[in-house]
């Protein structure tokens, strides 16, 4: 028979109900957009149909090539039994299936989880960071990580970004191929330009809109990630002791490492970026003395003393 779930965890009221905004205004803006395209001149429905078929592209193989791209390979429990065997443990008491476990052969220390659902899903650890951490905490981490599968966030995740690309894609054709007007002289070529300027103004608004909402919803599901793996492993100061560490070593990290890992920062514990990233202005996560912080008040109110 199949153990409940610990009193506390499971799925996060507080982004699922995030989650469903950023897609309601997200959905919103779409429209808005394809207006705009339509009344600039442009193949409104064509546009609308290969935006479709990207999307559905993009929600079925982005796990895939996300994992391609970091060098992730599943592992079995022969060739990696103390990470299979505090994943199924964690499994057991979360009364999930248990994901795909992967190791991306990096000295940066780092977890992500990717996948549309808890029956896609699949676990990375780097191996820094299985050097790195102790039981406990690497016991945290994976908690963190399993808590992102039961939110499923990483499906939202990737839904809501496919309106940043397809934004910055448009924006990219209408600029340098001039996708939506095929030149000219006099009235008739003011007019294209015009329609080429308008569709940029309104792609560069939707792209700015998208990333704020992303970036938003990305640091609050961090915060509840922790708040999930605290509940499930019962101890939030090995979670705090994890974060510590890896932040310390990600320091120390080389750069070539984390420009691998760069473009998909947001989807680990830890924002996988060198010191000199232009995207540190743009953060994705929390910063990190408010995690701990939030750590420390559920470690005060699981003993008790809150």
């Amino acid at each position: 028979m199949a153990r409940g779930r610990p009193q506390g965890f499971g799925r996060d009221t507080g982004l699922q109900a995030r989650m469903l905004l950023t897609m309601f205004l997200l959905t919103l803006l779409y429209v808005a957009f394809v207006g705009a395209l339509f009344a600039a001149g442009a193949g409104a429905l064509l546009i609308a149909v290969v935006a479709v078929v990207l999307l559905v592209l993009q929600l079925s193989t982005a796990d895939k090539l996300a994992l391609a791209t970091l060098g992730a390979k599943q592992v079995t429990p022969q060739q990696e039994p103390e990470l299979h065997a505090i994943i199924e443990r964690l499994c057991v008491q979360a009364n999930l299936p248990k994901p795909r476990v992967a190791v991306i052969e990096s000295s940066m220390p780092n977890a992500c989880a990717m996948g549309r659902s808890p029956k896609k899903a699949t676990v990375c650890a780097t191996r820094g960071i299985l050097e790195l951490l102790d039981t406990s905490e690497l016991e945290g981490v994976m908690g963190h990580e399993l808590t992102h599968v039961v939110n499923r966030d990483v499906m939202v995740m990737t839904f809501a970004s496919f309106f940043a690309t397809l934004a910055a894609m448009i924006m990219q054709f209408a600029l340098f191929f001039g996708a939506f007007g095929g030149g000219g002289y006099g009235r008739g070529a003011r007019d294209e330009e015009e329609d080429i300027l308008i569709v940029l103004l309104v792609a560069a608004v939707v792209y700015a809109i998208s990333f704020v909402l992303l970036q938003t919803l990305s640091r609050y599901r961090e915060f509840a990630a922790d708040r999930g793996s605290a509940v499930l492993t019962g101890r939030p100061s090995a979670l705090s002791s994890a974060l510590l560490k890896i932040d310390g070593a990600m320091h120390r990290t080389p750069t070539k490492d984390l420009r691998v890992a760069e473009g998909m920062s947001a989807f680990f514990i830890i924002p996988a970026r060198s010191k000199q990233s232009i995207m540190n202005l743009f953060s994705d996560h929390p910063p990190l003395d408010k995690r701990l912080a939030a750590l420390s008040r559920l470690e005060s109110q699981l003993q008790g003393t809150a």
